[in-house]
């Protein structure tokens, strides 16, 4: 994978197939420490002790699809590149928690890449399933809750196409403000 948000995306996907309803994405830039630590939380249904310790293993998947598994490797092996580190938690019953942290500023660090579209697609694809998406930059940050969108829409589903536009203006504004960046408001005034 070219982008670490391919990589989000893809350990995302394992928590809708691990059947969450609630999957937490942390995304922490902290450049002054040189560090950017990704989390992906879920409340599925986690693993046993046994698929816990062959998850890190590019030979094993749990999927029918196919007899590889590389997304849990990549993630791992590209943390680890850049001098950083890499933790998997899971517990049947209670769900699964990743946590990668990058060397910021290290050559081999894959560029984070395009969150924006990372969560809409998560979101429009899976509209029962709730996200909370939270990314700081420098010490500041927001965070997207799809809950608290329901709670406005009532019965509007989130895969409404206005609904992802919404959202997609609404992360691409507030990362924007992260980086120092003018929102589309502000531009205006």
């Amino acid at each position: 994978m070219q982008e670490l948000s391919l990589n989000i995306l893809d350990i995302a996907q394992n928590s809708v197939r691990a059947g969450a309803d609630l999957i937490r994405i942390l995304v922490d830039e902290q450049p002054a420490d040189d560090t950017l630590t990704i989390v992906v939380e879920d409340n599925g249904c986690g693993m046993a002790p046994e698929q816990l310790e062959q998850v890190t293993d590019p030979f094993f998947t749990s999927r029918t699809t196919r007899k590889v598994g590389l997304g849990v490797p990549l993630f791992k092996m590209g943390a680890q590149m850049t001098g950083g580190s890499f933790q998997i938690e899971s517990e049947p019953g209670k769900g699964t928690r990743v946590r990668a942290v990058f060397g910021y500023s290290h050559i081999d660090r894959m560029p984070l890449g395009d969150m924006c579209e990372t969560m809409c697609s998560l979101v429009g694809c899976n509209p029962a399933i709730d996200f909370l998406y939270f990314h700081t930059y420098n010490g500041k940050g927001f965070c997207m809750d799809t809950r608290e969108f329901r709670a406005v829409l009532g019965d509007v589903p989130l895969d409404t196409p206005d609904v992802i536009m919404f959202i997609r203006d609404y992360l691409r504004e507030n990362i924007a403000l992260l980086y120092g960046g003018a929102s589309e408001d502000e531009k205006l005034s």
